[in-house]
């Protein structure tokens, strides 16, 4: 797949996964577009997210490049056999009741860490919601890392790596900014794209 990883990116190194994300991405019909940043350390803000295919598309693409990206959940799903296997695809445990907070303890998780991807999905439900979640712009912000957008579209079955972008001090002007790099006529259901005007999604 004809796309820019460079080396500072971190990778599983995994043949066997790369082989079943090229079989997966293939059966499906997606390619993928775009190239990596040069940044061992960003947030992933992938969208639109409208359907349980997005993550499915989504582990195809990440096995397929070999690329390691890490995800965020509450810690008390980290348990006995559901929790090692959370981890060994990707899972970071947070205690949302931390002093902290889930910003403070994904800064700290960014800081010791020489490379880390850590994906989210900015509208937190693939049902509509009336606004996206401000926290991927608040934990870059924190970590001092740039966003990467991944788009999913579904009108060419293309998931595209947009260029990284720094997150600016206003974050509500940030979030409309990152918003309109995802047009909702990507989403396999543009109806249930959060964050839109219930106009536009008629």
């Amino acid at each position: 797949m004809n796309i820019n990883i460079p080396a500072c990116i971190p990778r599983t190194n995994s043949r066997v996964g790369r082989l079943i994300g090229d079989f997966a991405l293939k059966c499906m019909g997606w390619k993928v577009s775009g190239s990596f940043p040069e940044h061992a350390k960003f947030v992933a803000a992938v969208a639109p997210h409208t359907s349980n295919w997005d993550f499915i598309i989504g582990i195809a693409v990440k096995l397929s490049l070999g690329v390691k990206i890490r995800f965020l959940g509450k810690h008390t799903i980290f348990v006995g056999p559901v929790g090692w296997l959370l981890k060994h695809w990707g899972g970071i445990p947070v205690d949302r009741r931390s002093a902290h907070g889930v910003v403070g303890e994904a800064k700290a998780i960014f800081e010791h860490n020489e490379q880390l991807i850590l994906g989210l999905a900015p509208e937190g439900t693939r049902k509509y919601s009336p606004e996206w979640k401000s926290g991927f712009l608040y934990i870059a912000k924190e970590a001092n890392v740039p966003v990467v957008p991944m788009a999913l579209d579904y009108r060419t079955k293309t998931f595209v790596v947009l260029p990284a972008e720094l997150v600016g001090d206003n974050i509500e002007e940030e979030l409309q900014r990152f918003k309109a790099l995802f047009p909702i006529e990507m989403a396999k259901y543009p109806k249930q794209v959060s964050g839109q005007r219930m106009d536009s999604r008629n």
